[in-house]
């Protein structure tokens, strides 16, 4: 990527500086990592059970983001994928009891935005190019409750799993739900809800409760 040319020399010194710092930062939380590039690590970043994650070149992770590495399938972030800030990645519970969860693989050059939630009980594959606003929440498993003579709780969870296809669009704070297949070239409106998949290159705007063909 190329800074743009109306930076100033200064501003440009600053970005330098901070990204060197975010390198040097890559260096040391990605020794038990497998990974096969550089890698870009802000502030108060928590990754734990390294050995499940593999990161490709040039992936960030951003200031206070927090992934759980224990996972069936592991924690996949190609090249160029970004974790924004605050961003949690959570496929298990930390202590590692109850089931572990299946993993994360998130394709090339797709970004996840500030404040998002990802619970990957359930597989969750995410594309090439996909655009994840901020407190997008993702969750990949649902609790079981047929039973009215016992808890929700002790009923356990069933998981199916999410695919986000490539060039997808995701608006702030939308919520995606176990079981959803989302198009490729698909667009979802901020605040929008998605329990059911969404075919390609199809615009959901929680707005209208409908599905609208897209100009591509």
């Amino acid at each position: 990527m190329k800074i743009n040319s109306n930076v100033s020399k200064l501003d440009k010194f600053l970005i330098y500086l901070l990204t060197g710092m975010r390198v040097f930062r890559g260096v040391f939380k990605g020794l038990l990592l497998k990974k096969s590039g550089i890698l870009l690590v802000g502030r108060h970043v928590k990754i734990s059970n390294s050995r499940h994650i593999k990161t490709g070149k040039l992936v960030k992770f951003e200031d206070y983001s927090e992934i759980q590495g224990l996972s069936q399938n592991g924690i996949v972030l190609e090249d160029y994928v970004t974790i924004g800030r605050n961003v949690q990645i959570r496929p298990s519970s930390y202590y590692g009891v109850g089931i572990i969860g299946a993993g994360l693989k998130v394709d090339e050059n797709s970004s996840i935005g500030p404040n998002g939630f990802i619970g990957c009980a359930g597989q969750v594959n995410i594309g090439k190019n996909v655009m994840i606003g901020p407190n997008v929440t993702i969750i990949a498993e649902n609790h079981n409750f047929n039973e009215k003579s016992t808890s929700i709780k002790s009923q356990g969870v069933n998981q199916q799993g999410i695919t986000i296809e490539d060039n997808v669009w995701i608006g702030a704070n939308v919520t995606i739900l176990d079981g959803v297949n989302i198009g490729a070239g698909s667009v979802i409106g901020a605040t929008t809800l998605i329990n059911k998949d969404v075919q390609a290159n199809m615009v959901y705007v929680d707005k209208k409760n409908s599905f609208q063909k897209s100009g591509n």
